[in-house]
Formats: structure tokens, C-alpha cells, sequence
């Protein structure tokens, strides 16, 4: 069955934590996903938009291709990709803040290691070949790379090679396989890429809608409202505190003379030494509030 051109498509993880945390954050842009009896699509009712869940590392190829417009897939699986593709067909567009892990070179708590130059000479396991040749090239270390499309951990215990290259976010698995991490080679978290293959007017339409939705959603994870009262006098360094934030609204207060109300978006995090800082210049009925949504 051909692809519905009347709609856009997005390639999301078909199973994990990713794939939830890819639909969560569809959901609070407003995105009503329809429950479906089929366990690779669903449609989207509210939007004309369907979901296409698919392996990972199909993502990039399905974006790039143009089979589907959007795509959110790890940084980690995108830049093994990359390494391998001839032309780059997608644009990142966004960090999504999610999905944070690291591929990091893991060796056995019994192995001595000394620095990068331990590698040298020595058998790693990994999925992800074309990353780890890059960062031995950079370190300009010669050792040898063993392909394994999962179970990487068990390669030491099974004496296919000494040391591992594999996706580590708390750590857990490799304790539990007695292996310890000792270099990191790269640092991902989930993005949003996009086709670079024209689209026709309808969907580029649709495609600018969707943008504006999860950049709303993005923009506001942390982002806060803050309300307060200061003088006139303390106004400047007050407004000069404000983490983030543009221009704030400044009203007089009501039969306070020489009194306002401030109030501002602040688009970075607001902590406790902040309100302190601002109370310290003068600021009193301080009010952090957390912002659901908003269009700029």
C-alpha cells in the first residue's frame, strides 16, 4: 500500500523507552494518537499525520529516502549512519532532551588499562563499527573492530575480544557483566531530522504546523513564569537577574506608588539561589509558576 501524501509521516522507535519518550513528547503537542490493531503505523486524529514505527536504525534511511518527512532517532544511531551514507539527505533540527546516553569503551574490571594506548593491538566489540573507527583513527590507535548486532557485553566472557564499545546509560549492564567503562567516545540524546527532499505545498504547510507544535514543547520544558513586586529603585538589577528572559512586562502597582509588578518568561532554569539573588535585590511576592504551552 502506497504512502498517504496527503499526510505527513514520522519514524519513531517501534519499542523502548525512546519510542515512549518519542510519543510523550507528540502527545504534549497536542498530537492525539489513535490506538491501532496494526503494530507498525498509527494515525494521528487531530493532524494530518501518520506515526510509522520502525527498527532504530531504519530511521535515518527512511527520512532520508523521503518515505517518511520526519524522523526522532538517537544521535548515536544517526552518526553511524552518517559515516556510512554517501549523501546527507536529512537536517537535524532539534535536541529533544531525552535519551541521554554515552558510547563508551568498556574493558574487564580485572583488565589493566592505561589510556587509549591500551586499545592498541586489541579486539573491540561493538554495533556501532564506522563510530569506533573514527575515534581510533582520531587517536591514532590500529586495532581491530568485531562486528556484533547485540549481546556486546558477553564478547570479553566468551573471549571474542577484550574490551566492548556500547551504548552505557546507568551503567548497570556492565557492572553486571563485570566490565567497567574507561573512555567515552561519544555522548547522545534523541533529535528530530527532517527530509531534505522537496515537498509539495500541502505538506510544507503541514510540516511548518507540526514545527511550531514541538518547538512550543520544547521551548516551555524549562521555561517558568515569575511573578513579583520591586521598587523602582531595585528594578534594573532585578530585571538583570532574571535567568533567560527578554523583555519583562513592568506594571505599576495600584496605590503603591513607586511599586511594580514584574513579569517574565524565563527560558532557562530557575533555582533557588535565583529567588534568593532576586529577594537580595529587592524583589518580594515571588511567584515561579511552570508554563504548559507556548507559541512564540
Amino acid at each position: 500500500m502506497l504512502a498517504d501524501r496527503t499526510r505527513l509521516h514520522i519514524a519513531l522507535q517501534k519499542s523502548g523507552r525512546l519510542s515512549d519518550l518519542s510519543r510523550d513528547l507528540l502527545r504534549d503537542a497536542g498530537f492525539r494518537i489513535q490506538r491501532s490493531k496494526n503494530s507498525l503505523t498509527a494515525r494521528v486524529e487531530n493532524f494530518p499525520a501518520e506515526l510509522m514505527f520502525v527498527r532504530d536504525d531504519d530511521i535515518p534511511t527512511f527520512v532520508s529516502d523521503g518515505v517518511c518527512e520526519f524522523g526522532i532517532v538517537g544521535q548515536n544511531v544517526l552518526e553511524e549512519f552518517a559515516l556510512g551514507a554517501d549523501e546527507q539527505r536529512y537536517e537535524v533540527l532539534a535536541e529533544l532532551g531525552f535519551g541521554g546516553c554515552s558510547l563508551k569503551i568498556a574493558a574487564p574490571e580485572t583488565l589493566a588499562y592505561d589510556g587509549p594506548k591500551s586499545l592498541t593491538g586489541e579486539r573491540i566489540a561493538t554495533s556501532y563499527p564506522r563510530i569506533v573507527r573514527r575515534y581510533l583513527a582520531e587517536q591514532g590507535i590500529d586495532a581491530k573492530i568485531v562486528k556484533m548486532n547485540g549481546a556486546v557485553e558477553l564478547a570479553p566472557r566468551l573471549q571474542i575480544a577484550n574490551f566492548v564499545c556500547d551504548l552505557v546509560s546507568t551503567g548497570a549492564t556492565l557492572e553486571a557483566n563485570g566490565l567497567r567503562p574507561v573512555e567515552t567516545v561519544l555522548d547522545s540524546q534523541a533529535v528530530l531530522i527532517r527530509t531534505t527532499k522537496m515537498l509539495d505545498d500541502t505538506r510544507s504547510k503541514l510540516s511548518a504546523g507540526l514545527l511550531t507544535r514541538v518547538d512550543g514543547v520544547l521551548t516551555t520544558k524549562e521555561s517558568k513564569y515569575i511573578m513579583l513586586n520591586a521598587t523602582g529603585q531595585s528594578l534594573q538589577q532585578i530585571t538583570s537577574l532574571l535567568p533567560g528572559a527578554g523583555a519583562p512586562t513592568i506594571v505599576p502597582l495600584h496605590g503603591r506608588p513607586g511599586q511594580f509588578a514584574v513579569h517574565a518568561v524565563c527560558q532557562e532554569s530557575v533555582f533557588w539561589e535565583t529567588l534568593e539573588q532576586l529577594k537580595g535585590a529587592g524583589a518580594s511576592a515571588i511567584l515561579v509558576v511552570p508554563i504548559e504551552k507556548m507559541m512564540m
